[in-house]
């Protein structure tokens, strides 16, 4: 009898992890991303534009582009937007450079409760640190190595 006891509890168990497990459809998810991603893409593309019709060099519309795009981004995630859109969006919204300003952001927006220096000062880096981190030192790798080529 225990042994029939443990395997309706097992079946019970599987029939409400089955429940509980949300279903996703990898097509429509993809969608939106591709969505999300192309929206984000296309807006960049029309900032890069307009500086190009005022006349800027195409190194000032990128800066520009780049500064504005992560302005925007910061905004939404400030008015608790982009956390919204990255939802619905999914990678089609984290993987640009926005998602990048959003994952900087949040966290020092989270955490100004606990004032300027411990809340936005040390939380901000929570997530871009490693990245900042990660990215010198690459880059001064592949700078030594380069440099010990052009020395051969």
């Amino acid at each position: 009898m225990d042994q029939v006891e443990k395997k309706k509890k097992e079946k019970q168990y599987e029939n409400f992890v089955k429940k509980k497990t949300p279903v996703h459809n990898v097509w429509i998810n993809m969608c939106k991303a591709f969505l999300t991603g192309g929206i984000i893409c296309t807006l960049g593309q029309l900032l890069f534009n307009y500086c190009k019709v005022k006349g800027l060099s195409q190194e000032e519309c990128s800066g520009w582009t780049s500064m504005l795009l992560i302005l925007f981004s910061i905004i939404l995630t400030g008015m608790n937007l982009y956390p919204k859109i990255a939802k619905w969006g999914g990678a089609g919204a984290l993987v640009p450079i926005t998602g990048f300003a959003n994952s900087v952001a949040a966290p020092a927006i989270e955490y100004k409760k606990e004032g300027q220096v411990f809340g936005i000062g040390c939380k901000i880096f929570t997530i871009a640190g490693p990245v900042i981190l990660y990215g010198v030192f690459t880059t001064w790798v592949l700078g030594f190595l380069y440099w010990l080529w052009t020395m051969m």
